[in-house]
């Protein structure tokens, strides 16, 4: 008999499988129970409801993402092309995860995601262009951010440093930072 936290964490694995594959709102728990050969209640034992068995796929992420941008807001002085690379790293180790938070937007608006996200975003341009970017470069952020997570899923079968190369001089450009340098352009 498995312990607890091997059932969760396997009840965890096929529902980003099947989320992946079918959507949050079309995959029943009830799905999810027979994939795994157990029952529907055995399942609600772990998880009282779809909503929280996403938040548990979706908040070690979240919570891995703080923690980068905490940790790059404490740094003396941001490294541009470093915070591109990390940011890249992260999106590119949890793919999978993110490929389902954006395909279920309207399920993280329900569990209050969508406004961290965007503030996310906000801080991160803060941290490459002062706290009070104009239009242009808040936009080159939006672009060099967006572009990014978009290559991490897009080109999923790239070689991993290859892909970061591209996407991060690719960013660089965008933001207008030599990317050699990785120091703003005046």
């Amino acid at each position: 008999m498995p312990r607890p936290s091997d059932t969760k964490q396997r009840i965890q694995k096929v529902a980003r499988e099947l989320f992946a594959q079918r959507g949050v709102q079309r995959t029943s728990l009830q799905e999810i129970a027979d994939r795994l050969g157990i029952t529907k209640p055995a399942l609600y034992y772990h998880f009282s409801s779809r909503e929280e068995l996403v938040r548990s796929i979706v908040q070690p992420v979240l919570d891995e993402e703080e923690a980068f941008l905490t940790g790059q807001e404490a740094l003396e002085r941001v490294a541009p092309r470093a915070l591109l690379e990390g940011y890249f790293d992260f999106h590119y180790r949890n793919r999978d995860v993110i490929v389902i938070m954006l395909s279920e937007l309207t399920t993280l608006t329900d569990l209050g995601l969508i406004d961290m996200v965007l503030e996310w975003r906000q801080r991160l341009t803060r941290l490459l262009q002062g706290p009070e970017p104009t239009l242009e470069q808040a936009a080159r952020a939006v672009i060099a951010f967006g572009g990014i997570q978009d290559c991490t899923i897009q080109f999923a079968d790239t070689p991993e440093d290859d892909l970061r190369r591209a996407a991060v001089d690719g960013a660089c450009a965008a933001l207008g930072i030599d990317s050699r340098r990785a120091t703003p352009h005046p």
